[in-house]
């Protein structure tokens, strides 16, 4: 199974990817981990969801997604540990930021077209280190949590 591991400042996040579901997205995301393009960026929100990405950086992808996978089968729900393609409202698919599901938001299965699940925590170890990026910086212990590196596994 493919995977990848964002290390954080407060430990390591292993994700498997879902090809199965949204095989685009996953190629798209693959190619953005290997560019390197995620060192160095950070968790930046936390309410229902927890999310990445390149925001508040001077750093960009290359391009954006051009598919939203979302109703291709088999369809997979937003639900707690799950990582979809964050976007705005559709046409756009999405580009370089993703968010971990903090718990089931089967709304956004639907919300503006739909969020794209590409991947999902593996184990309990990773989801003991999502819990604890959320807590952080929905506590304002930290306004939010370092990425050092996303690696593929």
């Amino acid at each position: 199974m493919a995977r990848f591991t964002i290390a954080t400042e407060l430990g390591d996040i292993t994700m498997n990817f879902r090809p199965d579901a949204a095989p685009e997205s996953v190629a798209y995301y693959t190619d953005l981990i290997k560019s390197q393009l995620f060192d160095g960026v950070t968790f930046y929100r936390s309410d229902f969801v927890i999310q990445m990405g390149t925001h508040g950086t001077s750093k960009k992808a290359p391009k954006d997604l051009h598919v939203n996978e979302t109703h291709k089968a088999p369809k997979v729900s937003n639900t707690r540990g799950t990582a979809a393609i964050a976007h705005w409202d559709v046409p756009d698919c999405g580009n370089s930021e993703f968010f971990i599901n903090l718990k089931s938001n089967g709304h956004l299965d639907d919300a503006y077209g739909g969020y794209c699940v590409f991947a999902e925590v593996a184990d309990d170890a990773s989801f003991a280190v999502v819990d604890k990026i959320a807590a952080a910086i929905a506590s304002k212990q930290k306004p939010s949590v370092a990425v050092k590196t996303v690696r593929l596994a």
